[in-house]
């Protein structure tokens, strides 16, 4: 009896919030998990340790979206049902219309309809790759536009905790699917890398719910919150139905992506046009490296823009690729530029020689940074000294230790994945160190113009190098300049 009439307290709560296809269902049986699936999911959850990869709300995610005015969006509640029903028919998704994601897709189409384009050019070079690698794991190819929602196809994209690439993965979660991070690159934000981890990771969460709309729920909030979702509804298996029971951000994260499915899929309706990519994924192949290279020295000989170089190879951190040994680092180039990199290859490496001979100071020691030490709490310790001490964020700490708390015991082991070594600290010091003033009258300006880099900025100045250039300005790496950047030039 009481199990009825605590069915009866959830069904009149989610009755305004479902669907209304599916609240005609709410009471079968088909749409609740038993006692002994709820147990089976527990159990898996601890098994695999799971953790979601987002810890921040995506920036796509629109807020306050009740108090929007999308009056003036021509797009009828009837037409809008047939088209969600035909997707809804042809994906493994559940699309049912409801009056919420409705004002979602309209949201966007009113306050977002200008970035469209552009990011659909982003999804011509992009969403072939992604089609690829999702077909290989047995992931519903429109799972693509799950990185639209994470990073608007920004392979650098970072969330203010950390979260870091296409398809946004912590730190720690990353290590657990391979993706390394070193002083020189981060293979969160190797396309390939990242959306080969992410289609492991999503099947993993399929394997756990069976469901594609909770596995999309877990990717955002974690497996752990849609499981207590999934018990605090009474054991239903629909998002919807357990959509009130889940973190505010993953609420209007599963329509964020089923209205980006929307639009993508009636683009052409909605009068939205791709702007040209600069380049397609299929214009594009690979070669190993056999010396380290910078973004700049490549574009000096062959002629491809810096910026060019940073969009094919968005994992280099400081626009540099390593040559390391045991490493099999890559440089992708268009395919029509490849012929001419090989001609030119050896001469790259003697300028890359001569760069290094005139620099005042080695570039960083290569390391990598997925090391987990076990540190024992010392007398006088408490995390923020410990986070410090090791270069990581408090909420890390908290995190990879499952601390409810800030307070720590003398003699607990902490599991730490550090990224500050002393190669770290040397570099850190060597920034720190205060530059000369320099009075106005004893330099120049420069405005950077497009197509410039470093390299060939340093050449139109007499006894300039690129490391000047770095030490006046406070630059560090190699990445593209932004054109009308003002540079200071010391007049010798």
């Amino acid at each position: 009896m009481k199990k009825i009439l605590f069915l009866l307290f959830i069904t009149s709560r989610l009755f305004s919030q479902a669907p209304t296809d599916t609240i005609a269902k709410k009471l079968t049986k088909a749409d609740l998990f038993t006692d002994v699936d709820i147990v089976m999911i527990d159990s898996l959850l601890l098994d695999s340790k799971y953790q979601s990869p987002l810890y921040d709300t995506a920036q796509y995610v629109m807020k306050d979206i009740a108090k929007k005015d999308i009056s003036s969006v021509a797009l009828s509640s009837e037409t809008l049902k047939k088209r969600l029903q035909n997707l809804d028919n042809k994906t493994p998704f559940h699309i049912a219309y409801n009056p919420s994601l409705e004002k979602v897709i309209k949201s966007y189409l009113k306050y977002r309809k200008k970035y469209y384009p552009k990011l659909m050019a982003r999804a011509k070079y992009y969403f072939p790759m992604f089609e690829k690698y999702l077909d290989q794991y047995d992931v519903p190819l429109e799972m693509k536009y799950l990185a639209i929602v994470e990073s608007a196809l920004r392979p650098a994209a970072k969330s203010r905790v950390g979260a870091t690439g296409l398809w946004q993965f912590m730190y720690g979660t990353g290590l657990e699917y391979n993706l390394k991070v070193s002083s020189y690159v981060d293979e969160r934000q190797d396309p390939v890398k990242a959306t080969i981890a992410a289609c492991k990771y999503l099947s993993r969460l399929y394997t756990v719910f069976g469901d594609w709309d909770l596995a999309l729920a877990a990717y955002n909030s974690g497996p752990g919150n849609v499981s207590k979702a999934i018990k605090r509804s009474g054991g239903y298996k629909n998002y919807w139905n357990i959509r009130p029971y889940l973190p505010t951000e993953t609420a209007g994260y599963v329509p964020a992506f089923y209205a980006t499915m929307y639009i993508f899929e009636y683009a052409d309706e909605h009068h939205l046009q791709a702007e040209m990519p600069e380049i397609h994924h299929f214009e594009t192949d690979t070669i190993r490296v056999k010396n380290t290279i910078s973004f700049d020295q490549i574009s000096e000989k062959t002629g491809i823009s810096t910026e060019l170089l940073q969009l094919l190879n968005p994992s280099y951190k400081l626009g540099i690729i390593p040559f390391v040994d045991g490493k099999n680092y890559v440089l992708t180039l268009p395919r029509k530029n490849t012929i001419d990199f090989i001609d030119k290859e050896q001469a790259i490496y003697t300028l890359a020689k001569e760069d290094a001979a005139k620099r005042e100071k080695p570039l960083p020691k290569y390391f990598e940074m997925d090391k987990r030490i076990r540190y024992r709490v010392r007398s006088g310790d408490y995390l923020g000294k410990i986070a410090r001490k090791f270069g990581v964020r408090v909420s890390s700490l908290k995190r990879w230790n499952r601390l409810r708390n800030n307070r720590l015991k003398i003699g607990q082991r902490l599991s730490i994945y550090p990224k500050k070594f002393k190669t770290v600290k040397a570099i850190s010091s060597n920034k720190k160190k205060k530059h000369k003033r320099v009075k106005k009258g004893n330099y120049t300006t420069y405005t950077v113009k497009k197509g410039d880099s470093l390299w060939t900025i340093s050449r139109k100045f007499k006894n300039v190098s690129v490391d000047d250039l770095k030490k006046w300005n406070n630059i560090w790496g190699s990445k593209g300049l932004k054109i009308g950047t003002k540079l200071k030039i010391i007049k010798s």
